[in-house]
């Protein structure tokens, strides 16, 4: 696989250097060459799609990856990230919905960031000395959980999280900000979209970044888009006698955008997905863009479905970029919508007489789906969280999920931290000289 740059296609490097280095010096986002020189549609589809989840997953990865990974190496890091079921349900005649929130922090971000922890805990392996390193996230709820669970007691690293106090679930904020150890959650007096900013300036200030061996785990981080393919491929095989020759379309509960570009990603790869939509919540910014409005990215607004609440999605860029900037192309290629909080709380109420608890991510996408979804097709939504992590989707009459019940039992250990570049970037050299005395 060769890796270019969203901003400059002529850059060339390789994965390796990509997860070492986060992102590209011309400020762009790494992602993989497509096209006569780069990746081709892999010609054994459905080969591929009867093998079990995890044996394709390591077939793909190990396809992308050599012969900078083995594929042992490769099939150690997925069973050890991926050790989790994945459950898909039709619903009814023409609608399913894949669940990817079984993992160890019960969202799907579990995948990426499980599959990022394995690789970087290998790389730092093979360097003399194993320097240590500082896994630096903005989190809008489930990244921060996901990235705690994975790092967590990881010898040779140290988690710093920044959350927007008030504006992730009670539930999340403590599965993110109760493991202590090598874990610094900080509560930020502003939104999502401050805290990201935050941490992209960490990551461009070169002295700080090298100084503190500062190493993403967002997902602007290439390993986690790869990461993330493998499911697009699980949710065809699992339709595939539902659907007989029916069209598939998936529906992506978007935010920050990287869970659809691994969408797009695994299309291009040949997984016979005919159409992905794009289902956001009221932050607007690409479905305002692919109704025909200048792209605008805009403070977020607080919803239901809190983990989208994004309103300058980072990822966004790798997807005109995939579409070689026409967007046209991208409006023609793609469907989109938003639910409102009050179209979530509907969507909720009609699942729930379909039999069917979902989060408000979840429900997002499935309103959506509704409303794009035409005659002769087959629909599915991505449940991306399970639904007792929030206040609009628990049930009290029912017991919480072990992990969620063991974090709601611990003391909060976060501390405040203003919307501050200047004021992280001190707290970030003061936690790695504590890591290098």
């Amino acid at each position: 696989m060769i890796v270019t740059s969203t901003r400059d296609l002529a850059l060339r490097t390789t994965f390796a250097e990509a997860v070492e280095r986060n992102a590209p010096e011309d400020g762009g986002l790494y992602l993989p060459l497509l096209g006569a020189d780069g990746l081709a549609p892999f010609l054994d589809i459905e080969e591929l799609l009867a093998l079990p989840f995890r044996a394709r997953s390591t077939e793909i990865l190990a396809r992308l990856l050599a012969p900078e990974l083995g594929r042992l190496e490769v099939a150690a890091m997925v069973d050890a990230a991926f050790h989790f079921p994945l459950v898909h349900r039709e619903l009814e005649p023409g609608i399913s919905v894949l669940e990817l929130f079984h993992g160890p922090s019960l969202s799907f971000k579990d995948f990426g960031v499980g599959f990022l922890a394995q690789l970087l805990a290998a790389s730092r392996g093979r360097e003399p000395g194993g320097r240590p390193r500082i896994v630096l996230t903005a989190t809008s709820g489930d990244t921060g959980a996901a990235v705690v669970h994975a790092f967590h007691r990881l010898p040779g690293f140290a988690v710093v999280v920044l959350y927007p106090v008030g504006r992730i679930s009670p539930l999340q904020e403590r599965q993110i900000a109760t493991c202590g150890d090598n874990v610094l959650a900080f509560a930020v007096e502003g939104s999502f979209d401050e805290c990201q900013a935050m941490v992209k300036r960490s990551f461009a200030d070169p002295a700080l970044a090298a100084n503190a061996g500062l190493v993403s785990a967002n997902s602007i981080h290439l390993a986690r888009l790869l990461a993330q393919v493998t499911y697009y491929f699980e949710a065809a095989a699992q339709v595939a006698e539902a659907r007989g020759k029916r069209p598939l379309v998936v529906a992506v509960p978007s935010g920050n955008f990287g869970n659809l570009c691994a969408g797009v990603l695994a299309q291009r790869l040949g997984a016979p997905i005919s159409t992905l939509v794009a289902a956001t919540n009221s932050n607007r910014t690409v479905p305002d863009f692919l109704d025909g409005e200048p792209f605008a990215p805009r403070p977020s607004v607080a919803t239901l479905s809190n983990a989208m609440d994004v309103g300058a999605p980072n990822n966004w860029p790798r997807i005109e970029r995939l579409f070689d900037g026409d967007a046209e192309a991208l409006r023609a290629a793609l469907r989109w919508g938003s639910a409102s909080d009050a179209a979530t709380l509907s969507a909720l109420a009609d699942l729930a007489r379909l039999d069917y608890r979902a989060d408000p991510h979840a429900a997002v996408a499935f309103d959506v789906l509704r409303r794009n979804l035409r005659a002769g097709e087959h629909g599915l939504f991505l449940a991306t969280a399970h639904p007792a992590k929030f206040e609009a989707t628990r049930d009290p009459a029912r017991e919480l999920p072990r992990a969620l019940a063991e974090a709601a039992a611990q003391p909060l250990l976060s501390r405040p931290l203003s919307a501050d570049s200047t004021v992280l970037r001190g707290v970030l050299l003061d936690i790695a000289n504590r890591l290098h005395s």
